[in-house]
């Protein structure tokens, strides 16, 4: 089967860091990351915050793949951090990020302005430094299935091209398995037929 760039998302190989010239005494450092669902992408929010605690904001924003995406101004004015961060993402066509502008306040104000352009700077120049990879777009499912199914259940997976990401065995068999997207909306159909109803997969939240 051919690929089609449908197929495809851009995200960055592993973490990275930039920091641009102070502006009016304020430094701002971006820490980018990959982050494949929200729980990722806030744990690495509160790593950041973590490891700069006299900080004075950590402004973040996270897009996945999935299409979800959230921001934080994290006290500065509305819509001046966040929303700046986040459309650096959406312009360099990452998925799959998620970027933490750090700022130490220098003692003078920046106005609204200066602050649009400053966060988003930040995160052009880690966008700039980082190493943009191409992967195939994945959805995540969970299937919950019986013993006496899990072949039935191996066939679909093979044909569907997923991929196992964690198995819990139990009074019956968790699967977390992630499918390419172009597939992922005749997936739990294909389980269901393949288990006659014994199997359900369901679209994995975030």
């Amino acid at each position: 089967m051919t690929r089609s760039a449908a197929d495809d998302i851009s995200t960055i190989a592993g973490p990275t860091r930039a920091e641009i010239d102070k502006i009016k005494g304020s430094r701002f450092i971006c820490d980018l990351a990959p982050a494949g669902e929200t729980r990722a992408a806030l744990e690495f929010v509160e790593r950041v915050r973590a490891s700069e605690p006299d900080a004075t904001h950590h402004c973040w924003a996270f897009r996945l793949g999935s299409g979800g995406s959230r921001s934080s101004d994290d006290g500065e004015p509305g819509g001046t951090a966040g929303p700046p961060i986040l459309r650096r993402l959406v312009s360099a066509d990452l998925v799959d990020v998620v970027a933490v502008v750090t700022r130490y306040y220098g003692g003078t104000n920046l106005g609204t302005g200066g602050l649009i352009r400053a966060y988003g700077s930040a995160t052009a120049a880690a966008i700039e430094a980082a190493v943009i990879v191409t992967r195939r777009r994945m959805t995540s499912f969970i299937i919950d299935h019986p013993y006496d199914q899990s072949a039935s259940v191996a066939r679909v997976l093979a044909a569907s091209d997923a991929q196992i990401v964690e198995s819990t065995y139990d009074a019956s068999v968790t699967l977390e398995v992630r499918v390419p997207a172009t597939r992922a909306g005749t997936f739990p159909e294909a389980v269901r037929d393949e288990t006659a109803g014994k199997a359900r997969a369901r679209e994995r939240d975030g």
